[in-house]
């Protein structure tokens, strides 16, 4: 299909000002081809100008009032509320996201800002203790607040444009840490979107307190170098997020990497209905969002009293999904980001059936898209076993009993989220105790995030937290103040 010359250039954002730029890049839909717009190129002068802007303003946007910070982020989440329907769109055709998902993604940031409004009035306040417990601390009280370890730079992926951008921005404004944001190259304008948001709030941040660039992957490593830019919050995978920090051993980083996500159906969700649901929800859960979900379903691990009535079901509801364009209203599965990573999920799906998985629907690729797939007997050393899929596709497999179920979820290098269906309160318990994941679900699929709770994975998965508090609390650190001669 020919692209459309009438797209709209986005300006980027430097030091809270618009700056279309010289150069532009075009953003390509994966579903059709079209240009969807395009965006303004930050030269090195920019860059350069940004980060500098951002250094220099460290202490004057810590010192702003909470309620400067509040009403800024306030203003970002009604406005996102009243542009839902345009947002959605704009995810959509950049990222080829179905319009069900790209409103709900819309939604969730709407949160995401709203947590940080109410975080930034609460933040900070104090904390004080006594120190007269011993002899030697007679007459003292410690106080301890929090302050910014430095600039963040935040580095988001594709497959939540708006959100996962939300997720760094947000939690720095509200905390009062400057941020130089780089969206994914593939999906931008979302991430641009909110800069245009924040620019039009009342109550104006300092300039330089944040600054939206869409500077290429290859340019990355200088950001992330510049010893100006203390602390990294990256999401992506995981070869690029440990090569981050390989790089620089010294800086504080968050990553937020891949996942293997399990769903556990263990004996006692045993009733018809039971499975039903359990099927349902890992139909949707593998293939919302195309499976590019670090928390998406890619493998079922059913318990053997219950896995020949759970899988035709599984099957069943996998086929059902409706895949085709993103932009329709019907539409569960839209396409991949790209062609090339359909054809990816395609090699690796073509290579587990190769040594001896037997594929029961899906496995065909047209174009940038790839059908809902599901596999059984998926050998253990297998690509698809050991990564992360990023894709429509699912592998069920049997397992003798409970903890034979939770060695099974455990026998990968990942460990983000797992999900249990269990009625049992016990086993709900013992799988709290036993997964080696940052987040345990009970009586649903491992995809569930609510946005304000500390979200991050165990093992290959990542360091650190995010959820507006944690990561907050992960931008600054604890300074104590001691106070003497008191009467306490």
């Amino acid at each position: 299909m020919p692209k459309e010359e009438t797209a709209a250039t986005h300006a980027f954002w430097l030091a809270g000002r618009p700056v279309v730029g010289g150069d532009t890049f075009d953003v390509i839909s994966p579903w059709d081809g079209r240009l969807v717009g395009r965006a303004g190129v930050p030269t090195d002068t920019q860059v350069e100008e940004a980060v500098a802007a951002a250094y220099g303003v460290r202490d004057e946007f810590a010192a702003t009032p909470a309620h400067v910070r509040a009403a800024a982020l306030d203003h970002v989440s009604r406005r996102l509320a009243e542009r839902t329907e345009e947002i959605g769109r704009l995810i959509s055709a950049e990222n080829g996201k179905p319009m069900k998902w790209a409103r709900g993604e819309v939604g969730r940031a709407v949160s995401v800002f709203r947590f940080a409004a109410e975080e930034a009035r609460r933040f900070n306040g104090g904390e004080a203790q006594r120190l007269d417990t011993d002899l030697g601390g007679q007459g003292r009280l410690a106080l301890t607040r929090r302050f910014p370890k430095g600039v963040v730079l935040g580095i988001a992926p594709f497959n939540f444009p708006l959100n996962l951008c939300a997720h760094k921005i947000a939690p720095a404004i509200a905390a009062g840490v400057p941020i130089i944001l780089k969206p994914a190259p593939a999906t931008p304008l979302s991430g641009l979107l909110i800069g245009e948001l924040l620019a039009e709030a009342e109550a104006e941040l300092p300039a330089g307190a944040w600054s939206i660039l869409p500077v290429s992957n290859d340019r990355m490593p200088a950001l992330v170098q510049d010893p100006r830019l203390p602390v990294i919050s990256f999401t992506g995978s995981e070869k690029v997020g440990y090569a981050i920090m390989d790089s620089v051993p010294r800086k504080h980083c968050t990553l937020e990497l891949g996942g293997n996500g399990a769903a556990v159906v263990l004996a006692d969700w045993a009733s018809d209905e039971d499975l039903d649901r359990a099927a349902n929800r890992i139909a949707t859960f593998s293939n919302y969002q195309g499976g590019q979900s670090c928390i998406s379903v890619q493998r079922v691990i059913a318990d053997a009293s219950v896995y020949d009535r759970l899988l035709p079901r599984v099957v069943a509801a996998v086929e059902a999904q409706v895949t085709g364009d993103p932009g329709d209203d019907a539409t569960d599965v839209g396409p991949l980001v790209s062609e090339d990573a359909a054809k990816r999920v395609e090699a690796w799906v073509r290579e587990a059936v190769d040594a001896g998985a037997a594929l029961l629907t899906g496995g065909k690729r047209d174009g940038a898209s790839y059908a809902p797939t599901v596999l059984t007997g998926v050998p253990a050393d297998v690509t698809l076993s050991c990564e992360e899929v990023f894709g429509p596709v699912l592998a069920v497999q049997k397992a003798d009993g409970e903890a034979a179920a939770f060695a099974a979820v455990n026998d990968s290098k990942y460990g983000l989220q797992a999900g249990v269906f269990t009625h049992d309160l016990q086993a709900a318990f013992r799988a709290h105790r036993a997964l080696e994941v940052g987040g345990v679900v009970i009586g649903d699929v491992p995809s569930y995030r609510a946005d304000q709770m500390p979200y991050g994975g165990a093992k290959q998965s990542g360091v650190g937290r995010e959820g507006v508090k944690f990561a907050m609390d992960d931008y600054t650190y604890e300074r104590v103040m001691v106070l003497t001669g008191l009467t306490l």
